[in-house]
């Protein structure tokens, strides 16, 4: 195993979820968590529970991913000490509604795209550089069963996962010769603030969503993500597809 103590760990979307069960199950582990997101007040609080916890050190920044210069500017003026990103999570992303294609809000569409797939580009772009540099890095991409299969409604988030699935491998592709490692984490259904983004603050209606069933939770996530971190260095865990018992497909999920 790959020991994670006082290796960097850049999350993204570290605020709640699955970026922030990342956050605790990296400074169990022993490691220095970087951390951004758009809720600044959310990684003040983590930041503080983190070094009460587990006493590491973390470092945040406010961020949205969309905004290009402010992605640049924030990796470029990070403090010496935190630039050596050693694990890159990219895991900023989200949904927003179910409607048909031609009903489909342009708006939405374009936040899901600039955040799920152009967001992780600009990141990517920002960070991988140094990794070459260094010869060493990891870089793990949440993905989603929507990168593999489409389910009605799900028209351009599932575009969105389909690229950045194509994107990994792509990255995989670019980095052949390397010892810099890439993955994708691929989850089913996850009980996080996934819905209500979706349903754009529905409480009812994102609660349905899990009605049921035993859904995932961002702790399983953030469990698979580390054990992928942390395989030997000729190991490198490619894709791994995660869902609940019961879920089967995107559409088929048994409730009772």
């Amino acid at each position: 195993m790959i020991s994670l103590r006082d290796k960097i760990v850049f999350i993204t979307g570290a605020s709640s979820g699955i970026g922030q069960s990342c956050a605790r199950v990296f400074a169990r582990e022993g490691a220095k968590i970087l951390m951004a997101a758009r809720r600044l007040d959310r990684l003040k609080k983590l930041a503080a529970e983190l070094e009460a916890d587990y006493g590491i050190r973390s470092h945040f920044f406010e961020l949205d991913v969309r905004d290009r210069a402010a992605v640049e500017r924030s990796v470029s003026g990070l403090p010496v000490e935190w630039e050596a990103v050693e694990v890159l999570i990219n895991n900023a992303g989200l949904s927003r509604g179910l409607d048909k294609l031609p009903e489909g809000k342009l708006d939405d569409w374009e936040e899901m795209i600039d955040t799920n797939l152009k967001g992780l580009l600009y990141v990517s772009r920002a960070v991988i550089p140094g990794m070459v540099r260094r010869n060493r890095g990891h870089i793990i991409n949440l993905g989603s069963i929507a990168g593999h299969e489409v389910y009605p409604g799900g028209n351009v988030y599932c575009a969105t996962k389909f690229a950045v699935n194509a994107l990994s491998k792509g990255l995989r592709l670019d980095l052949s010769g390397t010892p810099l490692r890439v993955s994708t984490v691929d989850p089913g259904m996850v009980e996080t603030e996934f819905s209500l983004v979706r349903f754009r603050g529905d409480r009812e209606r994102a609660a349905k969503t899990y009605h049921g069933l035993k859904p995932l939770s961002p702790d399983d996530i953030a469990e698979t993500i580390v054990f992928c971190a942390t395989r030997p260095p000729h190991v490198n865990i490619s894709e791994v597809i995660i869902m609940p018992q019961a879920q089967a497909s995107p559409m088929l999920v048994h409730r009772h």
